[in-house]
């Protein structure tokens, strides 16, 4: 993650902070995703039955798309110095707006909403997250991501 002072980050409020590098997705991934989380409905795992749907063949999990927010964020996401550990704190308004077909790269795009300091040593970090399709217009996803900093 890239470091910065707690000043530099607070001043870039309400700016876009990084964008990830693609990360493919692949029907071996969406496939060792399926059987981790035991969701194995066809549009994700068949690809003969999921050519026959409006997908054309088969598509990640939305999940799947969410589950990467924090590999994206480790090449975008600020991080104050001297940061012991970053806690996943949580989601707001998560959307999932297009399908990942197989085969598809996605990256992450990441606005830092607010820093708030939640206690000594402890800030919370909003971020406006966007997991872009390449190629396609539409994110697969949005989402607003708390994670919190231990200084």
């Amino acid at each position: 993650m890239p470091l910065a002072s707690l000043t530099d980050i607070k001043s870039r409020s309400g700016t876009e902070v990084g964008v990830s590098g693609w990360i493919a997705i692949d029907q071996e991934r969406i496939d060792r995703f399926a059987d981790a989380t035991d969701d194995r409905q066809f549009i994700h795992v068949d690809p003969e039955a999921a050519a026959q749907t409006l997908f054309g063949g088969t598509i990640a999990h939305g999940f799947l798309s969410l589950s990467l927010v924090p590999r994206l964020a480790a090449e975008a996401m600020l991080i104050p110095d001297g940061m012991k550990m970053v806690i996943n704190y949580g989601l707001d308004r998560v959307r999932f707006l297009a399908p990942v077909r197989s085969g598809s790269r996605v990256r992450g795009r990441f606005t830092l909403d607010s820093v708030e300091e939640k206690a000594p040593g402890q800030v919370l970090m909003r971020h406006s997250v966007a997991v872009e399709i390449e190629g396609e217009d539409k994110p697969a996803l949005s989402a607003v991501w708390l994670a919190l900093v231990v200084l």
